[in-house]
């Protein structure tokens, strides 16, 4: 069961969505950023790579997260470096530190999105009195929570070889639109696949009912299931360096597994 402050972290930033969404969002839903401008006042469209608008994003998020903390009285300490985990370490006032990494994605359809990555499986993941790439060791932290944000891809025509003029800002399309933000802990909105890509990430669930939810594949087996899961997960490359057969490559046959071991 999760601490008191786990939970009541978890009541406080999901009370704290609307602030997120007037952040990043203008009241008919379309994204307030337009593009990017120079010292010229000349505006350039963003591009629609989902990397970039993700990016942007998450970093507009910041300062509200930082009134956050402010107003509930937590510390907040940024990721120091590029790619070490978690963006935001979290410590509550008995000294309780909580993880958050921000993840974005887009819509594929009104039940689907393209995915969530939720960190490595390797390293500080299994290595968890380790400080490598990591703000504090991964078993300092009470709990691992992903604040999610989905968005829609905005159909219409994005002509990135033109340059828009300040006044006719409200001419310029947005990108992303109509977002839904979520908070849940790592391990109940997980996949037991990897995530895309050759990185050694974890998948999330794609369902968005199951994302706002909490009901992940591991959802009805605890986090220890998803931790025992990931620990001991192998890719092919890392079972051929070590010279060994795939132990599972999914929950059903991890289950199966474990049962003989």
């Amino acid at each position: 069961m999760p601490s008191a402050t786990v939970t009541t972290f978890k009541q406080q930033l999901t009370a704290y969505f609307d602030e997120f969404k007037k952040a990043i969002s203008t009241d008919a839903g379309d994204w307030i950023v337009k593009g990017f401008i120079d010292v010229y006042k000349n505006i350039y469209t963003i591009s629609v790579d989902t990397k970039v608008a993700s990016k942007v994003i998450e970093l507009m998020l910041f300062p509200t997260l930082s009134e956050f903390c402010t107003k509930n009285g937590y510390e907040m300490i940024l990721c120091e470096h590029q790619n070490h985990y978690p963006d935001i370490t979290f410590v509550a006032r008995d000294g309780t530190k909580i993880a958050l990494d921000l993840k974005s994605t887009y819509r594929l359809d009104d039940s689907t999105i393209n995915g969530f990555t939720l960190g490595a499986f390797t390293g500080y993941f299994r290595q968890r009195t380790s400080s490598k790439n990591v703000r504090f060791p991964y078993g300092q932290y009470a709990a691992h929570f992903v604040l999610g944000i989905i968005y829609t891809r905005t159909d219409g025509v994005i002509d990135e070889k033109k340059i828009h003029k300040l006044e006719n800002l409200e001419e310029i399309i947005s990108v992303v639109k109509n977002f839904t933000f979520l908070v849940q802990e790592k391990w109940q909105i997980a996949s037991d696949k990897p995530g895309s890509g050759n990185t050694k990430n974890i998948g999330s669930v794609k369902d968005i009912d199951a994302l706002i939810n909490g009901r992940g594949t591991f959802a009805e087996h605890g986090e220890a299931v998803f931790d025992d899961y990931w620990i001991n997960f192998l890719t092919s490359e890392m079972a051929r360096a070590i010279d060994s057969e795939i132990p599972y490559k999914n929950l059903r046959t991890y289950l199966a597994w474990k049962d003989r071991v």
